[in-house]
């Protein structure tokens, strides 16, 4: 049957290409080498049989069409090599009014590939949210992904750092517990994602790590950008494996993210480059999470269940201690606390996960917290600890009777032994304490005292608000500003140093979300995350980042990311042109401070000339109209606020 010939305009104007010159175009998939010489357009196939050289980029000389990668020659008109028999194909042009045309056979349908089956398993699995970058040894799957996308089915983000697009997938699984993917090249793009997935490990976020991978027939050679790449994420990644032409590859897939969602852990595949193109195998369908995982709502032990009900009991000033390992199960937390009348306190990484304004509520306990949490831990006679990881920086005292409640048999009694280790789900297991103790406790309510607290607390902070150095604007001015604009709801990404430190004892919480690097503790985390966040919660709910002008220099870039895609980010950039924490640091231990000073650019002005809107301001008095025109700004936007780095 005779194939249908499709004419492809490739170049506008004729005298783009004056005599004597060659260009790359492309028809359709086509790559084409287009030629002037002596009067004739000609269109040679771009790829040199050699090892696939750009015939576009090269030159005529004498005559002949030379390779720029190693010289040789073909006819610019028929495409033969002088003195062989071999050459590359020609295909048909034509000029219409200066326009070229080539023509091209109508490419046949296409026909799934390998790369095509592992993505609808993805997709179908939930993972639907890709950051990452294209590049030369993943071009096969990223078409497939790019195929996914156009059908409804997949967001890809294309970043400028394959760091920021670990800590984005990072922070979405911390956000939603679900998986989404971070997407890189062989080599170098691969071991850029490392910070991301370690943060997502420590911080036990699901996430799929996909890197692409040199060609199988020359791995162990040393190939351009060759790493074991299943040697190099076997540190990190909980399953991790090369996907190879007999693979189950749809398996292959579904299990990389059930040990993601099931482990909440990293998970990692990497891509032959000539893998990613087979064709999908006779019979192969891809798979669904139907009947794939079994339900974990699991009930403790009956043993540890009734001591730890015997404790509280015994009991008359309970607190609760959550941490981010609590944060999907805070209704069933909160409503136990008040029927018991115990004041709930958290960790920092759960900061927000009891509005501060709740009767029970006394903020974070710990380095970055407030005094109304440690003076109710040090006044309690029990404490139960949901999903939290007893950390130095939390401080939780191992001197006071403990109830640990947590899904994992290892975080129970990690670092010391408590009184009742409570294995189980945590809204299986609080509604089962709740029950128990129906109208079998009597407990003082410590409502009063936690609204007593609160007083004394707003009092300090308000003192503190008047205090100005004439160096820059307190952090507690912004963060005080910031509690009274940030929308009840919002999405909050935060940096480390002293600016989240300031953030975690003086930023009054609502219904607000907050995700941070916890274990991990890496700089740079606050503005990718406030990407990955965007994309779980779309334009549904605000995001706001906080960093300091160290942590957002580390993927300043991406600033040009969130105006390419249209993510509203709110950034709140704390500049005291220092690493403060760091130069804190160096004094406490008696160091000298060296090497902390930054230089720094203008950053608002730096977003303004990224597409997104920036203000800049140095005086305490200009803080409340700068943020207000940030917080409703349509898009993306930065404020910059010159601080003081001694007032935090």
């Amino acid at each position: 049957m005779a194939t249908k010939m499709v004419w492809h305009k490739v170049l506008d104007n004729l005298e783009e290409l004056p005599e004597g010159r060659v260009m790359s175009v492309t028809a359709g998939h086509q790559g084409i080498c287009l030629t002037h010489f002596e009067g004739q357009i000609s269109a040679l196939d771009n790829a040199c049989p050699h090892q696939g050289g750009p015939l576009g980029e090269g030159s005529i000389e004498n005559g002949l069409l030379r390779c720029p990668w190693h010289g040789w020659d073909y006819h610019p008109c028929t495409g033969k090599a002088p003195g062989f028999d071999d050459g590359v194909d020609t295909f048909l042009t034509k000029v219409e009014e200066g326009v070229v045309y080539v023509g091209i056979e109508e490419e046949a349908p296409h026909e799934d590939t390998v790369s095509d089956l592992m993505v609808e398993t993805m997709v179908n699995w939930g993972v639907n949210k890709v950051f990452g970058m294209v590049g030369h040894s993943n071009l096969g799957f990223a078409d497939a992904m790019r195929r996914a996308e156009e059908a409804g089915k997949l967001n890809f983000y294309g970043i400028r750092h394959e760091g920021a697009a670990s800590f984005a997938a990072s922070a979405y699984g911390k956000l939603t517990g679900k998986p989404a993917a971070c997407f890189s090249i062989a080599g170098p793009g691969a071991t850029n994602m490392f910070t991301g997935l370690w943060d997502a490990k420590v911080d036990r976020a699901p996430i799929l790590a996909l890197t692409g991978q040199v060609a199988t027939q020359v791995v162990g050679t040393g190939n351009f950008q060759e790493v074991d790449l299943v040697r190099a994420f076997s540190t990190v990644a909980e399953f991790n494996h090369r996907v190879q032409n007999n693979s189950k590859h749809a398996e292959l897939m579904s299990l990389a993210v059930k040990h993601a969602i099931l482990k909440r852990d990293v998970s990692h595949l990497t891509f032959p480059d000539e893998v990613q193109e087979l064709p999908k195998p006779a019979n192969a369908e891809a798979q669904t999470p139907v009947d794939r995982i079994t339900p974990l709502q699991i009930a403790p032990p009956k043993e540890s269940l009734d001591k730890a009900i015997g404790m509280f009991k015994n009991s008359k000033r309970p607190v609760i201690i959550v941490g981010h390992g609590a944060r999907f199960n805070m209704e069933a937390i909160t409503s136990f606390a008040e029927s018991i009348n115990a004041p709930i306190m958290t960790t920092f990484k759960a900061k927000g996960q009891i509005a501060d304004d709740h009767s029970l509520g006394c903020g974070v306990l710990g380095r970055s917290g407030t005094p109304i949490a440690s003076w109710f831990m040090n006044e309690a006679d029990l404490l139960c600890v949901f999903g939290a990881s007893f950390s130095n920086h939390t401080g939780i005292t191992d001197h006071k009777p403990t109830i640990q409640v947590d899904f994992d048999p290892l975080a129970l009694s990690k670092f010391h032994k408590i009184d009742a280790a409570v294995w189980g789900e945590i809204s299986v297991t609080v509604n089962l304490f709740k029950e128990a103790l129906a109208g079998q406790i009597e407990t003082v309510d410590q409502r009063p005292e936690v609204a007593k607290r609160w007083a004394i607390w707003r009092s300090e902070k308000a003192k503190r608000l008047l205090d100005d150095r004439g160096e820059g604007v307190s952090s507690i001015t912004i963060f005080d500003e910031l509690s009274k604009q940030a929308p009840k709801d919002a999405v909050m990404c935060v940096d480390v140093g002293n600016n989240a430190y300031s953030f975690g004892r003086y930023f009054e919480c609502k219904k607000q979300t907050f995700l941070m690097s916890g274990y991990l503790g890496s700089i740079g985390f606050a503005y990718p995350a406030a990407m990955g966040a965007w994309a779980a919660v779309g334009d549904s709910r605000a995001v706001i980042a906080v960093a300091g002008d160290g942590g957002f220099c580390q993927y300043l870039a991406e600033l040009t990311t969130a105006v390419k895609y249209g993510m509203p980010i709110k950034l709140i950039l704390l500049n005291n042109s220092e690493l403060g924490k760091i130069s804190k640091e160096q004094r406490a231990g008696e160091f000298d401070v060296w090497a902390t000073d930054l230089s720094n650019p203008n950053f608002a002005d730096y977003a303004n000339s990224c597409g997104a809107f920036g203000i800049r301001v140095d005086k305490k008095e200009d803080v409340k109209a700068a943020m207000q025109q940030v917080i409703a700004h349509n898009g993306p936007a930065l404020l910059e606020v010159i601080t003081d780095a001694s007032l935090i």
